[in-house]
Formats: structure tokens, sequence, C-alpha cells
């Protein structure tokens, strides 16, 4: 099992030492202090990155996609008032509800 240093898990993660103590001393990044020294397992360090990708996923920080992923379908795009009232219309034709 490959363990890291301090120093050698925030090159890992590729942020400052400084950022990865605080991480770990608040629990958001799995590591252990050992007598003086931090100590992290590679394995647990994976498995934090993987843990963020669906999170990012789930607050929206991705770059927005056009494309609906339940159904493929495309959403419209985004702009003024004008495009809004348009899609209004479309989903209220669509969902045969009584327009104006």
């Amino acid at each position: 099992m490959e363990t890291f240093t301090l120093q050698q898990a925030a090159e890992f993660l590729k942020i400052h030492p400084v950022t990865l103590l605080e991480k770990a001393k608040t629990g958001a990044v799995p590591g252990a202090k050992i007598g003086k020294r931090w100590v992290f397992l590679k394995i647990d360090l994976i498995e934090h990155i993987r843990s963020q990708y669906t999170r990012r996923a789930l607050q929206g920080d991705t770059a927005r996609n056009d494309i609906c992923h339940s159904s493929n379908a495309r959403t419209p795009p985004i702009g003024g008032s004008s495009s809004r009232h348009a899609v209004d219309r479309q989903y209220s034709e669509v969902l045969g509800l009584l327009t104006k």
C-alpha cells in the first residue's frame, strides 16, 4: 500500500501543502497524523478525487451542456425575454395548456 507525505500528497492532488494540511485537519481530505507527520494513502486520495466527480456534476460546476442526458433532447438556448416567451409558448403548446 503506497503512502504519501504531506508534500507528496499535495503534489499528487495538485494543491498547495498548506491547503492540504487545512483540508486534512478538517477531514475534508482523508489522512492521518502519525506522531508529528501526516500520512496519506494513495488509494484514499484517488477515491477522494473520484468522489468529487459526482459532487461537481450535481452542483452544476461543469460547463453548460445543451443535451438532456435522460432523453438526448436539446434544451432551448439561453437568451433574452423574447426567446423566453417563445419557449414558454412552445411548452404550453406541447403540454396542451391554454394559450392567450
